[in-house]
């Protein structure tokens, strides 16, 4: 999102040194798929779409697949019954906007640093603790300066070599020379590297995009804005392309059959990513009333990432760094409480990377604290997350024929949202990762 100015060096050696959670330290590998159906029981199940609590809940797991839904269901006689108490079934939650090739410390130099193998590997332990935390779906925004790197740990993931979400990756970002995440702040005889590929007008934002389809993105991230200021108690960010660029963009991402979500904090750049018809629009910290009613009508979710700016506010370099992070959370709050008012769509996404992966279930804490309802959020999560990642119809709800990705929760999450920061359950692809 934004780097953060920190004093000293992050070593890679640390940064895998850390202690596993317990989460962490429970699934090494890759466990196999049973032969035979699992039969889930507990005493709750959440129907997404229908915004009910179904009690008592059963689903019935065959392959990879849900094969049945209900309360009291028919037990095969070859099934595993797995009863999970007192909790409630729910399908594996989804982040919309991570960074798997991100840890915490100092974000502008990880990419100077540590070489693309260490932020590799770096990258599988976060996919692993991801999904351990009941993340089963995520969209990686950006590979930060790694490239194709993703494509590969998400190959991984899907041939069953490592743990971790199905993922919709990016490789890098797409920005202007001299615009967000370029190095700008470095001695030029140095010549930084971005952490973006760059593209300054619509042809080359095509070249890029087909180039980045060639190495294996699933999806293009564009940085529409940056970089972003308070003045006088005003949010202001410039804008990067223009609407006919942004159109391009969309046109040739629409030809390759997939979509652009936009890093857009504020105005013009988030009408302009409104008009062109991006897939989300994501923090967008300020929103004007004809950008809320474009989305409305062109159904495009806002992603507001509240985990990453809290994150910043408490852990700034210095106190008046911690001010104006905070002066901007507190911005942020206020215009999402009119967003919520205007009643546009949103989806759910952290921007994990730059804080611990595996804790970025906050995000839904939040989203309820500055407004909006646990279920609102859920179905946020689910619905318009599983749009955005394009697997509507095979994530998201616990029906017939969805992939089984399915967490389990303690308690009911419509009356206590903080439920899904303590996931005692995971299973992904009807294999159980967590129990």
């Amino acid at each position: 999102m934004r780097r953060m100015k920190v004093r000293g060096t992050i070593l890679f050696a640390l940064a895998i040194a850390a202690p596993l959670s317990a989460a962490t330290a429970q699934s090494p590998s890759v466990p196999p798929r049973p032969s035979h159906p699992i039969l889930l029981h507990a005493q709750r199940l959440l129907d997404v779409a229908g915004g009910r609590i179904v009690s008592p809940g059963e689903i019935l797991v065959e392959d990879d697949r849900i094969t049945a839904v209900g309360s009291a269901l028919q037990h095969p006689a070859n099934a595993e019954v797995i009863d999970l108490g007192d909790a409630t079934l729910m399908p594996g939650l989804i982040d919309a906007h991570v960074h798997l090739f991100l840890h915490p410390g100092a974000e502008d130099l990880q990419t100077v640093q540590e070489s693309e193998s260490q932020r590799t590997i770096l990258a599988t332990l976060a996919a692993r603790d991801d999904l351990l935390a009941g993340f089963t779906a995520e969209r990686d925004m950006g590979s930060e300066g790694a490239g194709a790197a993703d494509s590969s740990v998400r190959n991984a993931i899907d041939k069953g070599l490592i743990p971790g979400p199905r993922m919709r990756v990016s490789g890098n970002a797409i920005s202007i020379l001299g615009g967000h995440e370029d190095a700008i702040r470095y001695n030029p005889a140095q010549h930084v590297l971005p952490n973006a590929d760059y593209a300054n007008n619509a042809d080359q934002l095509v070249t890029v995009i087909r180039q980045q389809r060639k190495d294996g993105s699933d999806f293009v991230k564009i940085y529409e804005t940056g970089a972003d200021s308070m003045r006088g108690g005003e949010f202001h960010t410039p804008y990067q392309y223009t609407e006919a660029q942004l159109k391009a963009a969309i046109d040739e991402a629409a030809r390759l059959e997939t979509n652009i979500g936009v890093h857009a904090q504020g105005e013009p750049g988030t009408l302009y990513a409104a008009q062109a018809g991006v897939a989300s629009i994501d923090h967008a910290t300020q929103l004007s009333d004809q950008t809320m009613q474009l989305m409305k009508q062109k159904h495009i979710p806002a992603v507001p990432t509240f985990v990453i700016f809290e994150y910043f506010a408490d852990h700034a370099a210095t106190p008046e760094a911690g001010a104006r992070e905070h002066a901007m959370l507190d911005y942020k709050i206020r215009e999402f409480k009119r967003q919520i008012a205007a009643g546009i769509p949103f989806a759910v996404g952290s921007d994990v990377g730059p804080f611990p992966h595996g804790t970025q279930a906050r995000e839904f804490e939040l989203m309820v604290k500055y407004g909006m309802t646990p279920l609102a959020v859920l179905q946020a999560d689910y619905l318009n997350g599983a749009q955005i990642l394009r697997w509507q119809g095979q994530i998201g709800e616990l029906k017939p024929g969805y992939f089984a990705d399915i967490v389990a929760v303690p308690g009911n999450p419509l009356n206590d949202i903080t439920a899904v920061e303590h996931v005692a359950f995971v299973m992904k692809g009807g294999v159980v990762y967590r129990k």
